[in-house]
């Protein structure tokens, strides 16, 4: 029996594949996996923040405006990536862990926490998400930057994620997806603070998050040969997602550069509650300051699925191992 986990970063999704000899008509109508165990950050939070001190929630409309279930504290107007992925497994939702009193049957958890890091202090002042957004880059709130360079700082994240996954390993997590970080010098809480003269993303903090992307290839191969047993999969989304914010109408959306939802701060922060979103979010690429729509997840969890974004196999291929 093995497990299979999917991560964004810095989220995690992990999934169980729990592998039975049966008969064929019983095969054809079950679920591609017994079981989906997601972890992560806000991009992946069903429903985990709404019970815990922290300011970092999502349990107030237009968040959920879109979502069969209403608002859930899902920091989008519907389904996360980890929700498309569930779907298209014919699991369940994996429901947040925070939410789960009881002893009953379960098809997978919901780790995932808005403002949550790598690193054990990202999230502490329980404000904004991930080692990098606040971490990194608000040298007012934390001397990150002044004690690493961005490229040190990216190993460390690296070598700090290293002992995390082996504690995975050592739990019976097998087969792994670990996306990138997105081109978060493109998000609008970024490039409507910082200046930039050329395109419309701040490309200098693009590059800063390039450096922790660039060593995952080497390092999630070196987990699965080190690893006996273990398969680890890149979830290539960086690259998806700036092609669709330079190139929306290539993936039929309209506007990749405003949030849909109106924000606090001038479209640089979270929904304002209970004020009225754009009308078509299926055609906006964010949903608000940080956080992407529906749309925009579906995309990246489909080409997943079935396509090559994630390396060296899709989801598709992974289950069938």
């Amino acid at each position: 029996m093995s497990a299979i986990m999917i991560i964004s970063m810095p989220s995690i999704f992990l999934f169980t594949i729990f592998l039975h000899v049966l008969p064929p008509a019983m095969i054809q109508s079950l679920p591609l996996a017994p079981a989906l165990y997601v972890f992560g950050d806000s991009m992946f939070d069903s429903g985990n923040n709404n019970l815990l001190p922290t300011v970092a929630k999502a349990n107030y409309l237009p968040y959920g405006v879109n979502f069969a279930k209403g608002v859930t504290g899902r920091f989008t107007n519907g389904k996360t990536v980890a929700d498309f992925i569930a779907e298209f497994l014919g699991l369940p939702y994996s429901p947040p862990f925070m939410s789960i009193r009881r002893s009953t049957p379960l098809t997978g958890l919901n780790y995932a926490s808005g403002s949550c890091g790598i690193l054990p202090e990202t999230g502490n002042l329980f404000v904004r998400s991930n080692d990098y957004l606040t971490n990194y880059l608000e040298p007012n709130v934390y001397d990150t930057s002044k004690r690493y360079p961005p490229q040190p700082f990216a190993q460390f994240l690296v070598d700090t994620l290293s002992k995390v996954f082996q504690r995975l390993y050592n739990l019976g997590g097998r087969k792994i997806i670990m996306f990138e970080i997105g081109p978060i010098g493109c998000i609008p809480s970024i490039t409507r603070k910082k200046k930039h003269n050329v395109g419309q993303c701040v490309e200098e903090t693009n590059q800063i998050v390039s450096f922790f992307n660039q060593r995952l290839p080497t390092f999630l191969n070196n987990l699965t040969s080190s690893l006996h047993g273990s398969t680890f999969i890149l979830g290539q989304a960086n690259f998806l997602g700036y092609d669709a914010i330079i190139n929306p109408s290539k993936y039929g959306l309209e506007d990749s550069t405003s949030p849909c939802c109106t924000t606090w701060a001038n479209g640089t922060s979270g929904c304002i509650p209970f004020v009225t979103p754009c009308l078509h979010a299926y055609k906006n690429f964010f949903w608000d300051a940080f956080h992407l729509t529906e749309a925009a997840y579906s995309l990246i969890a489909t080409r997943c699925f079935n396509d090559s974004i994630c390396s060296p196999f899709n989801i598709k291929e992974l289950v069938r191992m």
